[in-house]
C-alpha cells in the first residue's frame, strides 16, 4: 500500500498546482472505474475546491453523476503505462481497475477508491453546475480529504529525489514528460 499522510485541507490546492495529469476514479453501487484525465485543477482555498473535464461519453462520468463524488489520484512515473492504458480503454465492458491490475484502498470520506501508485490523493464531492456540466463537461467539486505520499510531500511542498516517485504531465500521443527539478527565484 502506497504511504499516505493527511493534507491540510487548505493546501491541498498545492498537490495539483503544478499541472499533473490525475486518474479520476469514481463508483456508484457495485460499479467502478478509472479514466485519465488531464484537465484538471485546483480552483479555490477555503473551501478547496477542484475543476475537472470529464467526458459524457465516459462510465466514469455516468458513475459521479451517479454518486457526486470522484478522487483525483496523482501518479509517479512508475505507473506511467498504467496511465496510458486507463486514459485508452473503456470501462464499460468490464472492471477496468481489475482488467489493468490497478490496486486501490478505500477513501476516508467517498465511495471512490483511491489508486496505489499515486503520489497524491484528492477526495471531492461534486458542487451541481449543470449547465457546466453540460455545456462544457466541467465538474466543480469541494476537496473533503487530501492525501499525499510523505517521501515527496511535505510540508505544502513537492520534492522529487527518487526519478520513479515524479509526477507525470501528459502531452499527446502516449507521450509524457516527469516533472523536473524545483528551483527557486
Amino acid at each position: 500500500m502506497s504511504q499516505r499522510t493527511a493534507v491540510d485541507l487548505n493546501k491541498s490546492y498545492l498537490l495539483l498546482n503544478h499541472g499533473p495529469v490525475t486518474l479520476v476514479s469514481s463508483a456508484a453501487g457495485a460499479r467502478r472505474n478509472v479514466m485519465a484525465a488531464s484537465w484538471a485543477m485546483p480552483l479555490d482555498f477555503d473551501p478547496p475546491k477542484v475543476a475537472v473535464v470529464i467526458d459524457r461519453s465516459t462510465l466514469t462520468r455516468e458513475l459521479v453523476e451517479a454518486s457526486g463524488e470522484f478522487v483525483l489520484n496523482i501518479p509517479s512515473l512508475r505507473i506511467a503505462e498504467t496511465v496510458l492504458r486507463a486514459g485508452s480503454v473503456s470501462g464499460r465492458e468490464g472492471d477496468k481497475l481489475a482488467a489493468l491490475k490497478i490496486t486501490t484502498s478505500p477513501a476516508s470520506a467517498v465511495g471512490a477508491p483511491l489508486v496505489e501508485g499515486c503520489l497524491g490523493w484528492l477526495e471531492c464531492r461534486v458542487i451541481p453546475e449543470p449547465e457546466n456540466q453540460r455545456k462544457y463537461d466541467l465538474f466543480v467539486a469541494e476537496v473533503v480529504a487530501a492525501w499525499a505520499d510523505p517521501t515527496v510531500f511535505s510540508n505544502g511542498r513537492w520534492s522529487f529525489q527518487e526519478e520513479g516517485k515524479r509526477t507525470i504531465h501528459y502531452r499527446a500521443g502516449g507521450h509524457f514528460f516527469a516533472t523536473g527539478d524545483g528551483f527557486e527565484v
